[in-house]
């Protein structure tokens, strides 16, 4: 895709007019979720094997730390050796360890492999964001962000589907068939990304690594934003069954609120981003974290069952709204030869977040109760003044598309 793109191009036109490296790219994170089985069944896997309870929620654990870990490693690989080799090598390298950990029994060794899992299969997120972001003109960015996330939740959708599947006849085939798909993956980058990085005329490899990227106040301001974000958005994993469980309604209905987040999200995104590609990127920002707020916060309101489904439906509209945008930003936030960490610290920032989210939430919740909800929707709206200083480089109120000129 060279020149100027039409900024009011549509999905379809988008996708036809994408690169085949970025069309690759969209097809490999797919194929890789759809064989994401690992963390959805540690816990199980890990009991099957003899261990307790808690030794099956610490690997879990573990695997998270890994996750972060990886996100950073997979930002600092991208920059210096290229998107293609680090998901090539990273895909691989995930492959190897799913297979060596049934061949694990030592517990030590069993954590070690998991952290290692962890950490490599997630270095493909830096790389593929980058990718992305090197291919597509900014103006397209954001609609081709939202595929990227479109392809994600697919996968994460239907992967616990599969899984279940493969593992009603043997752990050993979802770990085979987990392998499977990131060798897939690995086979898609290998063939279809650019062989080599494209180099940035006159600039060399930035010193002091990801220093170099929290030394930038405003992108420091902008992590900020997106930590806060998260811990408020994952409320929904972490206290909204709780909070259903004591107002006496059964697991089912909780299901209900996940799969109206679900269906909406993955019907919609898309729609969605047709109609606020072009918005000032404050713009997006402030709507996406009061509707976060406040769907948060109407949870703490009487009403029963009305009051949960339209509060869901409030903070699924503000993820839909903000989602694409927020993930597109970083991309665009610093120089080109930082790209990858850029992006790597935005992930990581996210994934901290959603780590911590759940205890702070859950401790409220445990404290005060229905409160606690309004806490959350202060939070969120509380996020937009780092988020607003974070974006302000490129202007009092610019967009994606006013960036690129």
């Amino acid at each position: 895709m060279t020149g100027v793109a039409d900024p009011n191009a549509g999905i379809l036109r988008t996708y036809a007019e994408s690169p085949f490296a970025v069309k690759a790219v969209l097809l490999g994170v797919l194929v890789n979720k759809l064989g994401a089985f690992l963390q959805v069944f540690l816990v199980l896997f890990m009991t099957t094997r003899g261990f307790t309870d808690v030794q099956g929620g610490i690997a879990l654990g573990v695997y998270g730390v890994g996750s972060v870990l990886g996100v950073l490693l997979g930002g600092s690989f991208t920059d210096r050796f290229g998107a293609r080799w680090t998901i090539v090598l990273g895909m691989a390298g995930t492959a190897v360890l799913l297979v060596a950990m049934l061949y694990l029994s030592i517990y030590p060794l069993l954590l070690a492999a998991v952290l290692l899992v962890g950490g490599i299969s997630q270095a493909y997120r830096p790389a593929a964001a980058a990718i992305i972001a090197e291919l597509t003109p900014r103006d397209r960015q954001v609609m081709v962000f939202a595929m990227y996330r479109l392809a994600l939740n697919l996968g994460t959708t239907a992967a616990p589907l599969l899984g279940a599947v493969l593992l009603s006849i043997s752990y050993d085939l979802l770990f085979w068939g987990e392998a499977v798909a990131a060798l897939g993956y690995a086979a898609i980058a290998l063939v279809a990304l650019p062989r080599r990085r494209v180099a940035v005329p006159g600039k060399e490899q930035p010193k002091g690594g990801y220093r170099a990227v929290l030394r930038d106040r405003r992108y420091f301001a902008y992590l900020v934003a997106m930590l806060l974000n998260a811990a408020v958005y994952v409320q929904y994993l972490s206290t909204l069954p709780l909070a259903m469980r004591d107002a006496g309604f059964e697991t089912f209905w909780y299901g209900v609120m996940v799969a109206i987040n679900g269906a909406v999200v993955i019907g919609f995104e898309l729609l969605m981003t047709k109609v606020v590609q072009n918005w000032r990127i404050r713009s997006v920002l402030t709507v996406g974290f009061i509707l976060l707020g406040s769907g948060m916060a109407l949870y703490a309101l009487p009403g029963g069952l009305a009051v949960f489904v339209v509060a869901t439906l409030l903070w699924t509209l503000a993820e839909i709204i903000e989602g694409p945008t927020m993930f597109a930003y970083p991309a665009m936030a610093g120089p080109e030869e930082t790209r990858g960490r850029y992006i790597a610290a935005a992930h990581a920032m996210f994934g901290i977040g959603s780590a911590l989210g759940p205890v702070a939430g859950v401790a409220l919740w445990t404290g005060i109760g229905n409160p606690a909800w309004l806490l959350f929707g202060l939070v969120s709206v509380l996020a937009l003044a780092p988020a607003w200083y974070g974006v302000s480089r490129l202007g009092s109120g610019v967009s994606v598309v006013q960036a690129t000129t």
